[in-house]
């Protein structure tokens, strides 16, 4: 966390030279010093370094238990075939490998992608998918296109850290929809789009970071229906549809009115991370301004990283390769909510995901999980306040079944079960050290 603490907001702080001759040099210029916080623009005050990432930085240190990131295995990693994947394209596709490509997305990957999102119930061809360097790049473009200041984006209650870090540069205001164990309450945003003008509604459907929860059928063609009528915009974020470990797929929202949703996807949690490959299916008019947004940014995702996945699910590896995720994660996922059964206070409640990576857990009314990581992380584990995942951290307010300062996400896929019994352990006894400091 390089000595910022968790829940701070870290500021530049201003530079200052002798004799403090404020405003008397030009162009910010002071005492032979840049004073950079005069130069910034308005819009950085609403970036924050992300959270997560920072608690990250103490996760990795050694001796702690990480709980917190959403980092897949490293197990997990086709480790065994990357030599062959990297002969056969350099074999294949020679210095074009290497060399610039179109802002769209490399050829044929976007063909391998056709077959592969049709799987899941996303009609396209090839000329429909955009690749984007992660699905960040994605959320940023989406973001960057559609958001003036003061434009409201409707997000859950709560939800990805990640999207509202990629939105907060473009100055929104959020509306936060209401969610159960179900996830969103369809009547939450019919009543939105409704009173308030919503330039852009962004859900995790499926597996959602940080619940873990899953929207039902039914409330996905309410949905559907709901942005139909409105005539809405539903950005969809799909990461985590193919680490299901029981019970049936369920269509996506694009499946249901493909004209209203820009879908995206990426392929950081089945193939690698670092290779930052993302890609969405968007409505043909959105299409063009997404590829224009992101040419000034990157200009198109590495060449590489992009024959490296075309071979890897155009050859069928994929297709070999997400059995052996799913029989690692399993284990990992029932050893999480045995431990939570085992270890957590009587009054907490967890979710139960079919799927996906994260565990979400509320605690008593006045449980201060802030203050809870501090005394976990003393003890060697970190895990996510929840806090951090409401677009406002009053947002739950509104939301009977949300109290912000009381939950806390887990992560389940980065450790083996015997440590994550363990780390649960701690946090219990952390919780139990709490209670008891907020009784004396």
């Amino acid at each position: 966390m390089g000595g910022t603490h968790v829940g701070e907001n870290p500021q530049p702080k201003p530079v200052r030279g002798p004799g403090n001759r404020r405003g008397r040099e030009p162009w910010g210029i002071l005492a032979n010093h840049v004073e950079i916080d005069k130069l910034l623009a308005s819009r950085t005050q609403r970036m924050e370094a992300s959270a997560v990432r920072e608690i990250l930085k103490v996760a990795s240190s050694p001796g702690v238990v990480s709980l917190a990131g959403g980092l897949p295995a490293a197990e997990s990693f086709p480790l065994d075939i990357m030599e062959e994947l990297t002969g056969t394209v350099l074999a294949r596709h020679g210095s074009r490998a290497l060399q610039y490509d179109a802002s769209e997305g490399f050829g044929p990957l976007r063909d391998a992608l056709v077959p592969h999102l049709a799987e899941r119930g996303v009609a396209t061809n090839a000329g429909g998918i955009l690749v984007f360097s992660g699905s960040q790049g994605v959320l940023d473009a989406v973001g960057k296109l559609f958001i003036s200041p003061g434009d409201v984006v409707a997000v859950e209650t709560p939800t990805y850290l990640g999207a509202l870090q990629a939105f907060n540069a473009y100055e929104p205001r959020y509306l936060s929809l209401e969610a159960d164990e179900d996830g969103l309450i369809p009547a939450s945003l019919e009543r939105a789009l409704a009173t308030t003008h919503v330039k852009f509604v962004y859900l995790v459907p499926t597996f959602q970071n940080p619940t873990g929860r899953t929207l039902t059928l039914e409330r996905r063609q309410k949905v559907a229906a709901i942005l139909k009528a409105s005539g809405a915009l539903l950005l969809e974020d799909d990461p985590y549809s193919d680490l299901r470990y029981t019970g049936e797929r369920v269509p996506p929202i694009k499946a249901l009115a493909p004209d209203n949703v820009i879908y995206l996807s990426t392929l950081s949690k089945t193939f690698a991370p670092g290779l930052r490959v993302g890609f969405c299916v968007a409505p043909e008019e959105v299409q063009r301004w997404l590829v224009v947004a992101r040419q000034g940014v990157d200009l198109h995702t590495s060449t590489l990283s992009q024959a490296l996945a075309a071979e890897y699910i155009g050859g069928g590896h994929l297709a070999r390769q997400l059995p052996k995720i799913l029989d690692l994660y399993r284990p990992r996922q029932q050893a999480m909510l045995e431990a939570l059964e085992r270890h957590m206070p009587e009054d907490f409640h967890w979710t139960r995901p079919e799927g996906g990576m994260f565990v979400w857990v509320q605690g008593s009314p006045d449980l201060d999980t802030e203050r809870l990581y501090e005394r976990a992380v003393a003890r060697g584990v970190a895990f996510v306040p929840g806090a951090f995942f409401y677009a406002d951290h009053g947002a739950g307010a509104s939301v009977p079944t949300a109290r912000p300062a009381s939950t806390l996400r887990m992560n389940f896929t980065a450790a083996d079960p015997a440590t994550i019994d363990r780390a649960v352990e701690v946090i219990a006894q952390c919780i139990a050290e709490e209670f008891a400091a907020h009784q004396a």
